[in-house]
């Protein structure tokens, strides 16, 4: 029996198969240790030493083995033979199909149990991108992302599920690399996203849900997106270079009257006087202050390791040109990343440093207007030498010999003014993260990093110019500095129990966030260098602060990959509330069930995906007030309310309204979703409902005589609720060699309600509070009324009558109350300018070396106010004032001779269908003796808009039309180089 086993354990040992390699890392190819390295379905098994080196010994018939470790992608190698093997592990912070980064660290996607969205360079907006957040347009359900203007550098209103707020900030939290930015913006500059060079950008994260978004506390009641920017490649050098050139024309203009209309009507209808008024030329305004703007992107960057120290160096240069004269942006930018590990990988460090500096020149947007009302019959210059030789209109009795009080020369108006800044930022963190070698499940992350923002420009009136004559021109500075700082600690722990089928993720940290801004506020001086009397402002330097400190916590536990459950708690407290309502506890959970996993559908062909999520938590909020909102201040009064004391008058202090109980907004919001895929994930995508309730809304409201030292006030009022539906499809049509086809398909519903507004619930007294100013006539008017069971931004305005040809009839409109008489009371609420629906389309057509793409956006439910049809839609527009004006051709059709700024006339339906843009691009290969790629791609953006909208643009951001920059068409060619 003895010699029996010793033959069969020799022949058993005969039977076995010696594998050795080694295991490294990716990016940056240094050996990994403690690696375990299993043969799959048994319990042989090793792991790799200190250098990442490893042996084990298997049947020599048996072959898969598992290589795994914390924080990196699986990997599975099949052997039959005794042999060496080099195995490269990705990090899974690299893999975003597999990962994905959230709020302190990441979490696996198929862990997640909120409602989160990842979009990646492959799926970015393309062409001429200015600023980060038109790669994300169109790409996101709940996510409404509305350019501001065609301004260069001008930025986006984003707005996630609706948002959550009337008076605070709608604005989502955004967090760069780590970074939180504050919603405020810098001192000249557009947008404070434009600072970000858009080409260093690896990929966004939006946190919808609160589950997701409740690790972020205080700030992310509007969400938040999370922007993760490119990282060392630590392997042999790379070079990429991109360029993109591209030509803006203005495609349409705002619809006014010719010269030859003007006259006619001016002769039809004016007296002598205005007739005499009348010029002989035939000017078009608009032609003269737009033009066709050009613009260039270049961008470097060179990526690589040098002794085992992964980094990357980007710079970029843009140089834009506005469609309207004088705009200009030029822009420099820089970003550099460090990614060494050390002790045996056991310690990580992350360095980021961003930073850009800007040149603009501001064009007079002033001129716009003036484009539109100034008289057509009249000339751009003139012989005299006087007002620099613009055409004005004169009158010699007053002191400065022009008409008081009215528009100026458009063209004068952009030319005679110099608005130039230099703003500049630079973002930077480092990271460092510790794998303790005792416990390696255990990581100790610190990040440490600053924000850092100066503007300051000079605003610069020719004295001759008639905008400013009385003044004797115009030499005005403006600066401001911004330091934010961040500290944060946290604990991370992640353990995989596979003797209860059970994973653990748990995170445990501090964070420190102070947000310092120092003012500097100068008098006024004319363009000559003398001050302006009285123009001392109350303070020269003013320095807001707050502090944000906070505490917070999340669990992630796994059972059997089945079953998914999300808990986190943060307690923040924020020195912008006073002792009592100081700190807000925000908490959350989500569960999850992976049904695809299920022994009933994990065999099933169809179904490749398929989880069940819900969710609850609760955000807060607490922009939209002042620092010091809860406690008495005093500031100094300006020199106009200056006390005379003798011969000499003094400037006082005033007490500022507060309110001592003031405390936070806060959104509690529930979201039930499905994410599923079929066919083997060629079709895949998530449904969502959810609902968030906003309590305690931070609401500007007037304040009872004798109670306030001001007459309005910030205070907890209020609640308001959005409700919606979100769907996501993503189809891979066709996958095949040569040609494939990719769709994603993106829509949303959201219903906003205000449920209260007063102290007193539902105080039927209480009508509601306007917005939406409306220019034109005098004093104060509002297109919207934000009230108890509507929408906010309902147009609140009368109802128009009409005749039997339809044609309203002006100045009759329905008497609602029937009391005989027209007034306030017969206002009437109306249509929501927010949309109901909006959709995405995004497809992508690639046949060998071809590239064609789009992009389809689409509002639906959305009305505009056109304020250019309202203000100069009538006779007394063109023969009410001392002059002559230009009016809309909207007057040929009314007839109207006055303004009816309150008729719901001028409500217009403004859903849209947009072509965002359409690319279509050739991969040449490699070029240069095969030791670089080149990729050409020919772009247009803005490429038609469907609508009923009769005005500029339905895509009016504030929901009233007037004088909107329009956006212009770009054409663009951009060409990749990558050695």
């Amino acid at each position: 029996m003895l010699l029996l086993l010793i033959f069969t354990n020799g022949f058993l040992f005969a039977q076995q198969a010696t594998i050795t390699g080694i295991v490294k890392t990716a990016p940056d190819n240094l050996g990994m240790p403690g690696v375990s390295v299993r043969l799959k379905g048994t319990t042989v098994a090793t792991s790799t030493d200190g250098n990442g080196n490893f042996t084990i010994k298997i049947p020599a018939k048996a072959g898969i083995l598992e290589f795994s470790s914390i924080g990196y992608k699986s990997q599975e190698i099949a052997v039959s033979a005794s042999t060496n093997l080099t195995i490269t592990l990705l990090e899974e912070s690299n893999t975003l199909t597999d990962v994905v980064v959230v709020g302190y660290g990441t979490t696996r996607k198929q862990d997640l149990t909120g409602s989160v969205a990842v979009v990646s360079t492959k799926d970015f907006q393309k062409g001429n991108i200015s600023t980060p957040e038109q790669m994300l347009s169109g790409k996101v359900s709940g996510v409404a992302i509305t350019s501001n203007s065609g301004q260069p550098g001008a930025g986006s209103t984003i707005r996630i599920r609706g948002g959550s707020s009337l008076n605070a900030s709608n604005d989502p939290l955004l967090v760069i690399d780590g970074v939180p930015l504050e919603n405020g913006g810098v001192s000249g500059a557009a947008n404070p996203l434009s600072f970000i060079n858009p080409n260093d950008i690896e990929s966004f994260t939006v946190l919808k849900d609160a589950s997701a978004a409740a690790i972020y506390g205080a700030r992310a009641a509007n969400g938040v997106i999370i922007i993760t920017t490119k990282k060392g490649a630590g392997d042999a050098l790379k070079i990429a270079f991109n360029s993109v050139n591209s030509i803006s024309t203005l495609y349409k203009q705002v619809e006014v009257l010719n010269a030859d209309q003007i006259r006619t009507i001016v002769n039809e209808k004016g007296t002598s006087a205005q007739k005499a008024l009348l010029g002989s030329f035939n000017t078009d305004w608009q032609d003269l202050i737009y033009q066709n703007g050009f613009s260039t992107d270049n961008n470097i960057s060179i990526s690589g390791g040098i002794k085992k120290l992964p980094y990357r160096l980007s710079i970029g240069y843009q140089n834009q040109t506005g469609v309207l004269r004088t705009d200009q942006l030029e822009k420099t930018s820089a970003a550099l990343v460090f990614n060494p590990r050390f002790l045996d990988n056991h310690l990580k460090v992350d360095v980021n440093l961003k930073g850009s500096l800007q040149d603009t020149r501001f064009a007079n947007v002033s001129a716009i207007g003036g484009a539109v009302s100034f008289d057509p019959t009249q000339a751009t210059y003139t012989n005299r030498s006087d007002y620099n030789g613009y055409w004005e209109w004169l009158d010699p009795t007053t002191p400065t010999g022009l008409v008081n009080l009215v528009g100026r020369n458009p063209v004068g108006l952009l030319e005679q003014r110099v608005d130039r800044a230099k703003p500049m930022r630079s973002i930077g963190n480092m990271q460092i993260d510790y794998s303790f070698h005792f416990l390696p499940e255990l990581h100790a992350n610190l990040n440490a990093a600053y924000d850092v923002a100066s503007g300051k420009g000079t605003v610069y009136v020719d004295p001759n110019a008639a905008e400013a004559i009385v003044s004797n021109g115009q030499n005005n500075q403006y600066k401001q500095n911004r330091r934010n700082t961040v500290l944060d600690f946290y604990l991370n722990y992640v353990k995989e129990f596979k003797s209860i089928k059970s994973r653990v993720d748990v995170t445990a940290g501090y964070s420190y966030n102070d947000y310092l801004t120092t003012q500097y506020n100068y008098p006024s001086y004319d363009a000559y260098g003398n001050k302006i009397a009285n123009s001392d402002p109350a303070f020269a330097i003013d320095k807001p602060q707050y502090r944000l400190i906070s505490y917070f916590g999340r669990l992630n536990y796994t059972y059997d990959n089945r079953f998914l459950l999300t808990a986190t708690v943060r307690r923040d407290g924020s020195s912008r509330f006073g002792p009592d309502y100081k700190y807000g506890v925000f908490p959350s959970v989500a569960l999850a069930w992976t049904l695809k996993n299920e022994s009933f559908l994990k065999d099933n062909e169809t179904i490749s995906a398929l989880k069940l999520r819900a969710s609850y938590g609760v955000t807060g909020q607490q922009d939209g007030i002042g620092n010091y909102t809860y406690m008495s201040t005093y500031g100094l009064s300006s020199i106009n309310a200056s006390y005379q004391f003798g011969n000499t008058y003094y400037q006082m202090y005033r007490p500022s309204a507060y309110i001592a109980d003031i405390k936070w907004e806060e959104t509690a919001t529930t979201n039930i979703g499905v994410d599923f895929g079929f066919l083997d994930n060629r079709i895949t995508g998530s449904l969502d409902f959810y609902q968030k309730k906003t309590n305690d809304l931070l609401n500007k409201v007037p304040q009872p005589a004798g109670t306030n030292f001001s007459a309005n006030a910030v205070v907890n009022v209020g609640d308001m609720e959005n409700k919606g539906v979100e769907l996501t499809v993503g189809y891979n049509a066709i996958k095949g060699k040569d040609f494939n086809w990719d769709l994603s398909l993106n829509a949303t519903y959201n219903k906003n309600t205000i449920t209260n507004l007063t102290v007193v619930p539902n105080d039927p007294n209480y009508v509601g509070f306007p917005s939406g100013t409306i220019a034109g006539g005098v004093g104060g008017q509002y297109a919207f009324i934000n009230a108890v069971g509507g929408p906010k931004s309902t147009f609140y305005l009368y109802q128009q009558t009409y005749d039997q040809n339809g044609k309203p009839v002006e100045g009759v409109y329905v008497d609602t109350n029937g009391d005989g008489i027209i007034n306030e009371s017969d206002l009437t609420k109306g249509q929501q300018a927010d949309p109901r629906v909006f959709l995405g389309l995004s497809n992508n057509l690639s046949y060998k070396k071809w590239n064609l793409s789009f992009t389809l956006r689409a509002n639906l439910g959305n009305y505009v106010y056109n304020n250019n049809y309202s203000q100069s839609g009538n006779l007394t527009q063109i023969l009410g004032t001392a002059i002559l004006l230009n009016a809309s051709p909207n007057y040929l059709t009314t007839n109207f001779k006055t303004q009816q700024l309150l008729s719901d006339y001028y409500v217009q339906n403004a859903s849209f269908l947009r072509m965002d843009n359409l690319n279509l691009g050739y991969n040449f290969g490699k070029v240069l003796k095969t030791k670089a790629n080149l990729q050409l791609t020919a772009s247009v953006q803005n490429v038609f808009v469907v609508t009923k909208y009769e005005g500029l643009d339905p895509e009016v951001p504030s929901g009233v039309d007037n004088n909107l920059y329009p956006r212009p068409r770009i054409y663009s060619l951009s060409l990749n180089v990558n050695f």
